[in-house]
């Protein structure tokens, strides 16, 4: 099942892509982003209240509090950065480099997480960042 929800996240990331670089013409990418964030907070909230899951709230220890946070402010980052990227230059040239992004969680996981970096890993690290380079440049 992991597979098909990760496949799906891929389709719905290269759409998000594709949607995003149309959505932002003419349109500031700080508040285009805002606009993005308020549809991720209502969908993400939907689900939280048809799973009833929002009653987990007060479980969640304050270490979660504070990691999830900061991730949130990661991806808010990320975002403001992506959709301004997205704004003044190529999807075929963004959306690549942001896909760098497997390369740095593979090393952070290692460094930070105690993963192990494997040579199947060291070889994908490589080709992935090769093949971002031939794409974008």
């Amino acid at each position: 099942m992991w597979l098909v929800l990760a496949l799906l996240s891929s389709l719905f990331a290269g759409l998000t892509s594709i949607l995003a670089k149309i959505g932002i013409s003419n349109v500031n990418s700080t508040l285009a982003t805002a606009i993005r964030t308020v549809v991720v907070l209502a969908m993400a909230w939907g689900m939280v209240f048809i799973n009833g899951s929002q009653n987990g709230i007060s479980d969640i220890s304050r270490k979660s509090w504070i990691f999830l946070i900061l991730s949130g402010i990661a991806t808010g980052a990320s975002w403001l950065c992506y959709y301004k990227a997205l704004q003044i230059g190529d999807v075929s040239k963004v959306v690549p480099i942001d896909k760098l992004s497997v390369v740095f969680t593979l090393i952070l996981a290692f460094v930070f997480l105690h993963e192990k970096f494997t040579l199947k890993s060291l070889i994908g690290v490589i080709l992935i960042t090769a093949g971002t380079l031939v794409m974008a440049v």
